[in-house]
């Protein structure tokens, strides 16, 4: 998989302060934390509706970005950052928060359907396809009959807290190993 061409890698979340620790912005967590590897400080990009880092990870070049729109609307941010740096979508890696994982479980996966998730739907429908990388960071199901919608939304729980500084460095591996080694290498190594 190495060759010259950028990746695009988007961290989904939603802006402003009210979300920033929101179980619904882990996407977007670990992007600052790729930030932090490469070593770079995220800034407003001039066209798209984004912040992004430019910089290298495992001798790759990479555009981390955050959408700066809601969730529900990435899909344009996304669209103009694949058009800007010429990237095809089989170069872009998604991050995002996944109900139907257990909470700290990540899972690589290329393609599929965008199971209820608005950033994934957006984005789906802005591309016209779901032909790109997901590493979905697993937040779990939210307790008794809480809402998913309101459970997203809510900051994680003291226990969660605890784990997450860990989580978003493995999500960061197996960021690093999709564009290293490949899908089935880091599916082997990251989707327990």
């Amino acid at each position: 998989m190495s060759d010259h061409a950028p990746w695009l890698i988007v961290g989904l979340g939603n802006p402003g302060p009210e979300y920033a620790g929101t179980r619904h912005n882990v996407g977007a967590m670990v992007a600052a934390e790729l930030g932090i590897r490469m070593g770079v400080r995220f800034g407003a990009h001039k066209r798209g509706r984004a912040d992004v880092a430019e910089g290298r990870l495992g001798g790759h070049r990479v555009i981390a970005s955050v959408p700066r729109s809601y969730m529900n609307e990435s899909g344009g941010p996304v669209k103009a950052l694949l058009a800007f740096y010429k990237i095809t979508p089989d170069r872009l890696v998604v991050m995002h928060d996944e109900l139907d994982i257990e909470f700290a479980a990540l899972r690589a996966k290329f393609g599929g359907g965008d199971n209820g998730h608005n950033g994934l739907k957006s984005i789906r429908s802005a591309l016209g396809a779901g032909e790109f990388f997901r590493v979905r960071v697993g937040i779990g199901r939210p307790p008794g009959r809480q809402d998913p919608a309101a459970f997203v939304l809510k900051p994680f729980a003291a226990a969660e807290r605890n784990e997450l500084p860990m989580l978003l460095d493995r999500a960061s591996d197996c960021v690093e190993s999709l564009l290293e080694n490949g899908l089935d290498e880091t599916q082997g190594r990251f989707n327990a």
